[in-house]
């Protein structure tokens, strides 16, 4: 995982020149709550976002190994789930 100071601007353009890019976007909700797990890989590397609306902002990761990428992203899901967050989407991102 490399730091917070990562430009993930240019890591995102980046995958996508390299191909083969894949995108999972979750939607949690708890209470009255509304928050967003989305998982960005490609053969370089991936990038997890995280919006918590308890949070100033939201907060992302960037890794070098797109299956450590994959691997935190499912125990950072598992874990909200633990904690009481609801999944009410799973899959591609929303358009349109």
């Amino acid at each position: 995982m490399k730091d917070e100071g990562t430009n993930w601007a240019e890591t995102t353009q980046k995958m996508e020149k390299s191909g083969g890019v894949s995108i999972r976007t979750t939607i949690l909700k708890k209470n009255n709550m509304i928050g967003l797990l989305s998982l960005k890989t490609a053969a370089i590397g991936g990038i997890i976002c995280r919006y918590d609306p308890r949070e100033p902002k939201p907060a992302m990761q960037v890794y070098d190994d797109p299956e450590k990428a994959e691997e935190w992203f499912i125990k950072s899901l598992k874990t909200s789930q633990q904690n009481g967050w609801r999944i009410v989407y799973d899959g591609l991102p929303l358009h349109g």
